[in-house]
């Protein structure tokens, strides 16, 4: 991964299969088929943080927060859909970070598609 958290976290939303980058409410963020959001860049958009917001299956936000409230959050907005929300100001495992951005795109793509990854 390079230095910029957002050409990291960009590349890794890219990789998976048909999707697209717009931006959404000023921020970078990342669509199935152009149109179903799973992963949505927030620098600084609500707070002093850098971070990204993404779907997550039921619980995990719940767990992550717990483990780790360094690292992760409940966004504003999406939150009590159980979105959770990555620091990127912190120091990452991006190995676990695209198995976050994966999570979320299987959270959010029709079936066929998300039969399509590893």
């Amino acid at each position: 991964m390079t230095d910029d958290p957002l050409e990291s976290l960009r590349r890794l939303c890219l990789a998976l299969p048909e999707t697209t980058e717009r931006l959404s409410h000023g921020e970078p963020t990342w669509f199935i088929r152009d149109r179903k959001t799973f992963v949505t860049y927030a620098d600084h958009h609500h707070d002093d943080r850098l971070a990204f917001w993404c779907a997550a299956p039921p619980g995990v936000q719940e767990a992550l927060v717990a483990q780790d409230p360094e690292r992760f959050f409940r966004p504003p907005y999406v939150g009590h859909r159980g979105w959770l929300g990555v620091y990127l100001d912190v120091p990452q495992d991006w190995d676990e970070i695209a198995e976050i951005v994966t999570e979320a795109y299987r959270v959010v793509a029709p079936a066929r598609l998300a039969a399509l990854l590893k």
